[in-house]
C-alpha cells in the first residue's frame, strides 16, 4: 500500500518521497486515517515502529488545509515528549515531512540556555515540540501560550511515568483548550497510564502494534554468562570482530557508562557516552559522531538512549541487564528496525540471572546461551539443551576466512557456541 492511498496531500507526499519512504508501517497505515478524520487516538507503540510519522504527517496536513495567515503564527500543535533527544528528532521529522507546507516548528528542552529558544518563540511557530520541565518554565515566563492549541500529542507516556513527569504532564493538560484533538502514545499501558489517557482523550480509537513480539522475533538474541569482573575483557574481545562495525552498549548507571567508555578508549576502541550528566551539546555531538560512524561504540543509559533512531544499526550489547524486563525489549528494539537484521548480545552475571528469567518470561522464549567462550561464569551449570535445539542454526552469523576451514578459535573466543536450552 503506497502512502498516496492514505489521502495524503501532494506537498507531504513529495517530502515523504525525498525521505525515501515507500510504504507506510502498520501504525502509520492505521493511525493516519484516524487522525485525518479528527478522532482522538490511543496508540500502543514504541520508538522504531514509525509512530512519529504516524502523528506528524496527519497533523501537518490538518494544519496545512486550515492554514492561518496571521503575521505571527500561534502554537496550534503541541507535542510533549520525555527526553531532549526524542524531542529534537521529532522536530527534525516535522521539518522534513513539512518542508513544502510553509509551516514553522521549533523544539524547547532543558539543560541549555533558553535564549535561542525564546527568540524563535517570539517570532511565532505553528508547531512546538517540548519536554515537560522547560515547557512549564517558559509558560510561567509568558513566552508560551497554549490557548490556541488544536492538536496535542503526548508521546512515550510510560516513560514520562518512569521519569517522574506525570505531575508536570497533568499541569500542562490543565492549560490546554478543552476543544482539541489529542493523540496519546505509550509502549506499555500500566494502570496509571490508562488512568492518564482517560483524562486526556475523548472517545478515542485505539491502534495497537506489538513491536515487542516483532522485535523478539526479528532480532537475533544471545546471552553470555560471565562474572562481573570479566565483562570488560569480554566486551573488548567481542569488539575485535570486524563484523561489528558499530554497537550501542547499555549500562544501568551514568558512572557505569563512563567507566566502559574509559576502558574501551584505553583498548583503542573509539567510544563516547550519553547520559543525564552530559551537557546537551556533548550528547548531541556524541550521537552525531556515532551516526557518522566516526565513533564506533556509543555507551548509553536507558533514559538517555530513549528516542535514538539510527538506521542500519545491527548490534546492541546489554553490558548490564536491566531489572525491568520491558526495558530489555526497548533496548533491543534499537536494532532490527523496519525488518532489518539485528543482533542483541547480553552479558549476564550471577546477580543478574533473575533479571534474565523475567525477560524470558516477558518475551515468551529462551535467549540462546553462548557456550565455551573465554570468560565463563564460575559455577554456572546450565541444564543440557534438547538435541533438536543444538546446532549451528542458533549461532550468530559470522564471516569466515577465505579458506574452507572454519575459524574455530575466533568463534570460540568471540561468540562461542550458542544454545537455547534450559538453565
Amino acid at each position: 500500500m503506497p502512502f498516496k492511498s492514505l489521502n495524503i496531500i501532494e506537498p507531504i507526499l513529495q517530502s515523504i518521497e525525498q525521505e525515501g519512504y515507500k510504504t507506510p508501517t502498520p501504525i502509520q497505515k492505521e493511525a493516519i486515517p484516524i487522525v485525518l478524520r479528527g478522532i482522538d487516538l490511543l496508540g500502543c507503540a514504541q520508538t522504531g515502529t514509525g509512530k512519529t510519522a504516524a502523528f506528524a504527517i496527519p497533523i501537518l496536513q490538518l494544519l496545512y488545509e486550515n492554514k492561518s495567515f496571521e503575521r505571527k503564527p500561534k502554537i496550534r500543535s503541541l507535542i510533549v515528549t520525555p527526553t531532549r533527544e526524542l524531542a529534537i528528532q521529532i522536530d527534525e521529522s516535522f521539518k522534513a515531512y513539512g518542508r513544502f507546507c510553509g509551516l514553522t516548528s521549533t523544539v524547547v528542552f532543558g539543560g541549555v540556555n533558553q535564549n535561542p529558544q525564546t527568540a524563535i518563540l517570539q517570532r511565532g511557530v505553528d508547531i512546538l515540540v517540548a519536554t515537560p520541565g522547560r515547557l512549564l518554565d517558559l509558560i510561567d515566563q509568558r513566552f508560551i501560550s497554549l490557548h490556541d492549541v488544536e492538536y496535542f500529542v503526548l508521546d512515550e507516556a510510560d516513560r514520562m511515568l518512569d521519569m517522574g513527569f506525570i505531575h508536570d504532564v497533568r499541569k500542562i493538560i490543565a492549560l490546554l483548550p478543552r476543544k482539541r484533538q489529542s493523540l496519546f502514545f505509550s509502549a506499555t499501558m500500566p494502570p496509571e497510564i490508562v488512568k492518564l489517557s482517560n483524562t486526556i482523550l475523548h472517545e478515542p480509537q485505539k491502534v495497537e502494534v506489538t513491536p515487542s513480539a516483532s522485535t523478539v522475533d526479528i532480532v537475533k538474541q544471545f546471552v553470555y554468562f560471565v562474572d562481573k569482573g570479566n565483562k570488560p575483557a569480554l566486551l573488548v574481545d567481542l569488539l575485535q570482530d570486524k563484523n561489528i562495525k558499530s554497537a550501542l552498549v547499555f549500562t544501568r548507571t551514568k558512572h557505569g557508562a563512563d567507566r566502559v567508555v574509559k576502558m574501551l578508549i584505553k583498548n583503542k576502541i573509539s567510544a563516547e557516552a550519553i547520559h543525564g550528566n552530559k551537557a546537551q551539546n556533548a550528547r548531541q555531538r556524541a550521537l552525531a559522531n556515532f551516526k557518522a560512524k566516526t565513533t564506533r561504540v556509543l555507551v548509553a543509559t536507558d533514559i538517555a538512549a530513549r528516542g535514538i533512531d539510527i538506521e542500519d544499526m545491527e548490534f546492541v550489547i546489554n553490558y548490564e541487564l536491566s531489572n525491568m524486563p520491558d526495558t530489555y525489549v526497548h533496548r533491543i528494539g534499537r536494532t532490527g528496525r523496519a525488518g532489518a537484521k539485528g543482533t542483541a548480545i547480553s552479558f549476564c552475571d550471577a546477580e543478574e540471572k533473575p533479571y534474565l528469567k523475567d525477560i524470558e518470561k516477558l518475551i515468551g522464549k529462551r535467549v540462546p546461551e553462548v557456550e565455551d567462550h573465554a570468560y565463563p561464569l564460575i559455577d554456572h551449570h546450565p541444564v543440557p539443551a534438547p538435541k533438536q535445539e543444538r546446532g549451528r542454526s542458533n549461532r550468530p552469523e559470522r564471516s569466515r576466512p577465505a579458506s574452507d576451514t572454519p575459524a574455530k578459535t575466533n568463534q570460540k573466543k568471540w561468540f562461542g557456541k550458542a544454545r537455547a536450552g534450559g538453565r
